[in-house]
């Protein structure tokens, strides 16, 4: 028997103004689903957080009964079920604040990244959101954040500022380069290890209006765009950012003519600066192959997630990703002969995709973080929807097939945000150096020592507080 299993115990969280429901509550079921439906929450307890206050309590009560603790705004990033004790929800923290004068905003613990460029689009500014505007903007954050403009600006995390964040200890402090340096360094990219986040600010970026777009050809093309795509690549300049992709697309209504029920091969862009240079830039893949759909157009960076064109609607989910160190021929040969028009035509994997890294994701921020992806060429992702136990099946042998044969290429690492599901302690270390990561576990003994902080992509506490550089 639980603390949760006495009634009383939940005397302390009255105070607080949003829901506290248990799992027989009404309302329960809705405010512990989350965007990813592959993934069921089942905590003893969800707490509806209204502000920092609520939140406040809400760890203090945690602290005190010993009750381990997760944190959701917009459940993009559920990757694993929390099936016990607290799950704090910041979607009704959705405020977005923004400071013309030193082009910052400040973004509340459950805005979503929509929020935050409608909120400075009035001003000609722009944030580094990612491929879906519909993903919680901190806690993309505290990930890393890999951005549609990621070559051009860096990630999300080297432009925040400060947090206002709460340590398991239910303290609340402001974390910046100067305020609580460490726990700022472990929250830009180390994921919510180390406390949950009630608030950021963070720099905009001046670019009201941007190129992007997809160059789109039948997957019988995808050998010839992705030769034509990996050698250009080579060329241009650091701030055009774009991606291959393969497509496999379902029938539905959602997704428009000619593409919806289509298989094919993309290569997504996104360019901040001149559109006409950019057109021009983009003229090696259009003559490349056969282009049967060109959607790139100048466009508000309100209207972003056009170009990667991700689901709207919640669905049940997995994705993964690999970081690569270059993609020779034989690596782009490799990734064909899984993913390409070879493939079974049940192929189960919805998008697998290579993103081109470098340029500022390779640079060091003005103040380190957790960030560890600096010194990879390209990304390696892949989607699949997982309807059925079938399908889920089909969908991890085909993942694992594909990494396997990208392998040779590799870093050996991955992106925390976009890991997918995380294994044992080995496995979860990957998205780390281990430098990064054994920083990261000497960042956990000091803020969350008991690890209540242990649901996803948790890092376990070190042995002592000066674990060796090998543990």
């Amino acid at each position: 028997m639980t603390a949760l299993d006495h009634t009383p115990d939940l005397f302390a969280l009255s105070t607080i103004r949003g829901p506290v429901l248990r799992p027989t509550d009404e309302g329960y079921d809705a405010e512990v689903r989350g965007f990813n439906l592959a993934v069921r929450h089942s905590p003893d307890v969800v707490v509806g957080a209204t502000g920092e206050d609520d939140i406040v309590t809400a760890l203090r009560w945690a602290a005190a009964t010993g009750t381990p603790v997760a944190v959701q705004s917009t459940g993009h990033g559920a990757n694993s079920p929390v099936d016990s004790g607290l799950l704090i929800s910041t979607a009704r923290m959705a405020d977005v604040r923004v400071d013309a004068g030193t082009r910052t905003a400040t973004i509340a613990a459950g805005a979503k990244w929509r929020d935050v460029l409608e909120a400075a689009d009035p001003y000609g500014l722009s944030a580094l959101t990612g491929t879906s505007t519909d993903v919680g903007a901190v806690g993309y954050t505290v990930g890393g954040g890999l951005p549609v403009l990621g070559r051009a600006y860096g990630y999300a995390a080297d432009l925040t500022r400060s947090f206002r964040v709460v340590t398991p200890d239910g303290v609340l402090h402001t974390a910046s380069a100067t305020e609580a340096p460490e726990l700022f360094w472990a929250l830009r990219g180390g994921k919510g290890n180390v406390g949950v986040v009630t608030a950021l600010t963070t720099d905009l970026i001046p670019v009201p209006r941007l190129l992007g777009g997809g160059i789109h050809c039948t997957g019988e093309h995808a050998d010839t765009l992705l030769s034509a795509w990996t050698a250009w690549t080579e060329t241009v300049p650091d701030p055009m950012c774009s991606a291959f992709h393969m497509l496999r697309l379902p029938p539905i209504p959602e997704i428009p003519e000619p593409l919806s029920g289509g298989f094919w091969a993309r290569v997504a862009v996104a360019w901040p600066g001149d559109p006409a240079e950019g057109q021009e830039l983009l003229a090696p893949l259009r003559s490349s192959a056969p282009v049967e759909v060109d959607t790139v157009a100048e466009m508000a960076c309100t209207a972003i997630d056009f170009i990667h064109m991700e689901p709207r609607d919640p669905l049940p989910a997995r994705e993964s990703c690999a970081l690569l160190r270059a993609l020779p021929r034989e690596a782009q040969t490799a990734f064909l002969h899984e993913c390409g028009p070879s493939a079974p035509p049940d192929y189960p994997l919805l998008m697998v995709g290579i993103r081109h890294m470098g340029a500022a994701l390779s640079r060091p921020p003005a103040t380190p973080d957790a960030i560890c992806a600096r010194d990879a060429r390209f990304l390696l992702e892949a989607v699949s929807v997982i309807p059925t136990p079938e399908a889920t099946a089909a969908a991890e042998q085909a993942t694992a097939s594909l990494h396997r044969a990208v392998a040779p290429y590799g870093t050996g690492r991955t992106m925390v945000n976009i890991h997918g599901r995380p294994g044992d302690a080995k496995d979860r270390a990957r998205a780390w150096t281990p430098e990064t990561y054994a920083r990261l576990r000497e960042a956990k003994t000091t803020y969350d020592p008991s690890n209540l902080l242990r649901f996803g992509h948790a890092v376990p506490p070190a042995a002592d507080a000066f674990p060796s550089r090998d543990s």
